[in-house]
């Protein structure tokens, strides 16, 4: 919502991951704290915290913040026993969307549809050739 120009910073979004790591939840927890403090080499959670603070200052500080693609057009992003975990759970609603690998990690998405064809087709029937004018004042 930061890129889109909702609110100036993360955390005035509250629905947010960055709330999630900045102050996590007692209750309804949505991230696996250890295991991304792991992933991430932090030696704690208050070196985690920080080091996510700082990414997040260092991307604000850019002047174009660019979309970045893993995130915004997947549906799930992890380990591919995380990816797939999600496309089972998602049952039907999973189907036509793969999982494939993506620079460190695994993405489950949608392959945007290529309807060029389609309307090329389309169109190629349409034209003063196919057309057939009525004589509307014939008896």
């Amino acid at each position: 919502m930061v890129r889109a120009g909702v609110v100036s910073y993360p955390c005035m979004w509250p629905s947010c991951g960055y709330n999630e790591i900045q102050e996590p939840r007692r209750k309804d927890v949505l991230i696996d704290y250890e295991r991304l403090q792991k992933l991430l080499g932090a030696g704690s959670y208050d070196e985690l915290r920080r080091s996510h603070k700082g990414w997040i200052e260092e991307y604000l500080g850019e002047d174009e913040r660019a979309r970045r693609e893993e995130w915004t057009d997947s549906i799930a992003v992890g380990s591919v026993a995380f990816v797939e975990k999600v496309k089972e759970l998602l049952g039907f609603r999973a189907k036509g969307r793969e999982v494939t690998e993506a620079g460190e990690g695994f993405q489950l998405r949608e392959e945007p549809a290529d309807y060029t064809a389609f309307f090329q087709a389309q169109n190629d029937d349409m034209g003063p050739k196919n057309t057939f004018f009525w004589d509307l004042n014939a008896e």
